[in-house]
């Protein structure tokens, strides 16, 4: 009896001690405390809202949509000539300023020469066009897809949120601080690719370009996050500025068999091979990684936000690392953030439901972590089906591919005025976290001139209805919004350009 309790005591102290552990980790969890001056931002010139609302309306009407690589082609091209020419019109003063290039006839590349060339410049990234409305969904907008109407507090219309909303307040941002009379000591570049939506062939064109000049930058900033007014593991607003952009590839995977007549199958048709593949690649994914960046320190960031329970567990991710794992991967945006993402998307066989294919097919895409590569997917791709005869893997012929981006710094000068931005944008006590963008953006060719100061963020707040309106029906911007987008681009110019 003496014994059993002697070991019961040493059971509840060894208790003891792990949850005091427990407690301690959970306690000390959060951000890094930042002993650097905090950056004040300045103010810049007011602009008018309303006008440039009215302005962003007038860009949607243009019509810049690209369905498919090389869009758009010679002689279909004249939206993105009206766009040029209406920007021009409206801005004179920030196009007066600023030498502009055009790369790859409809990318525009414009340049304001700061008072100190051997300061690296600040880029500023839009796109010009914008995805198709799904045909026949018209009548399911509020406003019409292209009507580019201020109504209710809002900019209605197909690219009022991706991304032309950035590439006007950009602009506007511009124009005010060249009528001002502000001038930068850092040179200044606009970056605006015109088919980002399909390829980003501008954009990559861009990049080229500023390597082949051995630009350096000090901060490339895209598309990418912002104030997110409920953000899910908190369920409160948190500023996201992204760090880094998934890569992608999509892999074909291809059973040839003799085929034949279906009511003598074999044992094992090229249907079936292929059916086996998807459901081990869905079976052994990618291994999930909580420890790497930029996912720990996104969750460090927000701790303070975070239910108790889940601060525990990130805290403790060596006890609770595996159940942590489980539960992140039973949710896809969340899943999406820690691993390579497996997604089987187009499968072909037979022409005829009664006869067996001679080739099957699927097309599996892949949005690669910074953890990984192209080449490592591959390879994971042919280890997990290679006890499965007859199997070739190859590159999808009509897809891209792309390695992830560089994961960019959060300790530099750039990073710490996004920062400041991104508070001041969420109305100073919202908390700001860098984090990975699981989307492709023109963001990812700027990796030739910079590995650790390219960030994905605009200076708005997005509420859930506008998040859904990414791609989709009754995409808009509220007029708040651009103001803020305006306002935070000019402080970024003139705090990273003085």
């Amino acid at each position: 009896m003496k014994l059993a309790l002697k070991i019961l005591g040493g059971v509840a102290l060894v208790v003891a001690i792990l949850v005091g552990v427990v407690l301690w980790n959970a306690s000390q969890f959060g951000p890094k405390v930042d002993t650097q001056t905090a950056i004040t931002l300045p103010e810049p010139p007011a602009v008018d809202v309303a006008a440039a609302a009215e302005s962003l309306g007038a860009a949607i009407r243009i019509q810049t949509v690209t369905y498919a690589s090389g869009d758009p082609k010679p002689g279909a091209d004249q939206p993105w000539i009206d766009l040029e020419a209406a920007l021009k019109a409206r801005y004179p003063a920030i196009f007066a300023k600023m030498t502009m290039e055009k790369v790859l006839t409809h990318a525009m590349l414009m340049t304001w020469a700061g008072s100190d060339p051997s300061l690296p410049p600040v880029i500023l990234m839009a796109h010009q066009d914008v995805v198709p409305v799904n045909p026949g969904t018209d009548a399911d907008w509020t406003h019409g897809p292209f009507g580019g109407v201020v109504a209710d507090g809002y900019v209605w219309g197909r690219g009022a949120m991706d991304d032309k909303g950035s590439l006007i307040a950009i602009l506007e941002a511009g124009d005010a601080l060249a009528k001002s009379g502000w001038t930068p000591k850092r040179t200044v570049i606009f970056a605006f690719g015109h088919d980002e939506e399909v390829s980003g062939a501008g954009a990559e064109a861009i990049f080229a370009l500023l390597k082949a000049r051995n630009v350096t930058p000090a901060m490339v900033l895209d598309e990418g996050y912002a104030v997110l007014d409920n953000y899910p593991l908190t369920g409160r607003s948190a500023a996201l500025i992204g760090v880094a952009e998934k890569g992608y590839i999509s892999l074909q995977i291809t059973a040839n068999t003799e085929g034949g007549h279906s009511s003598r199958p074999p044992p094992e048709s090229g249907a079936v091979r292929i059916a086996r593949a998807l459901v081990a690649l869905e079976e052994n994914q990618m291994p999930a990684d909580l420890s790497a960046p930029p996912f720990n320190e996104m969750i460090e960031a927000v701790s303070a936000d975070l239910p108790f329970t889940l601060k525990v567990a990130f805290a403790n991710q060596w006890l609770l690392g595996s159940i942590i794992k489980d539960q992140v991967a039973s949710d896809p945006t969340a899943n999406a953030i820690v691993r390579t993402t497996t997604a089987p998307t187009m499968l072909n066989g037979s022409i005829k439901d009664n006869v067996l294919p001679q080739r099957a097919s699927a097309v599996v895409n892949f949005r690669i972590h910074p953890n990984d590569t192209v080449a490592s997917v591959t390879q994971h791709v042919k280890d997990v089906t290679s006890h499965i005869e007859g199997l070739t893997i190859t590159p999808y012929e009509d897809g891209i591919g792309s390695e992830p981006s560089p994961v960019s710094s959060t300790t530099n000068e750039a990073y710490r005025v996004l920062e400041a931005v991104a508070r001041a944008t969420g109305g100073g006590e919202v908390p700001v976290a860098p984090a990975l963008v699981v989307g492709a953006t023109d963001a990812r060719y700027a990796s030739a001139i910079s590995k650790d100061a390219i960030y994905r963020f605009a200076p708005a707040i997005y509420d859930d209805a506008d998040l859904n309106g990414f791609h989709g029906t009754n995409e808009r911007l509220s007029v708040e919004n651009l103001g803020r987008m305006i306002k935070g681009y000019a402080q970024i110019m003139m705090a990273l350009g003085s």
